[in-house]
């Protein structure tokens, strides 16, 4: 059975960045999940952070159309990963981490998708 991981932002917004020194490591995961030897799963929490942060991203660096850059960047992403649906069980649990941990409501939402999926590992 494939390893399962779940993706935060930052992976995701690192893998534009043409000089970043984990683009290659990413490259590389999303390669092993095309070759099912590893599932990747993204929230909608997630997916959100991630079209607006590449869309500045996009835009600092120049790029004509920033916002269709992005779009596209996504429809990529939600074509290599399962997505994982933010309802209000995961909502409860995140909410619940929060008090726990104290950590940004996002990253509770990540370990609460890991959590629900069973198995699987947060990536930050």
């Amino acid at each position: 059975m494939p390893e399962k991981l779940v993706l935060d932002t930052s992976v995701l917004v690192e893998f534009i960045i043409t000089k970043s020194p984990f683009r290659k490591t990413i490259a590389e995961l999303f390669a092993k999940a095309e070759r099912g030897d590893v599932d990747l799963y993204v929230n909608t929490v997630t997916l959100a952070e991630t079209f607006y942060i590449v869309a500045r991203v996009y835009r600092i660096a120049g790029i004509d159309d920033p916002n269709k850059e992005a779009e596209n960047f996504i429809t990529w992403i939600t074509s290599n990963v399962n997505v994982v649906n933010i309802d209000v069980r995961l909502s409860k649990s995140a909410g619940e981490l929060k008090k726990r941990l104290g950590i940004a409501l996002p990253d509770c939402l990540l370990i609460a998708s890991a959590s629900a999926i069973g198995d699987a590992s947060p990536r930050f």
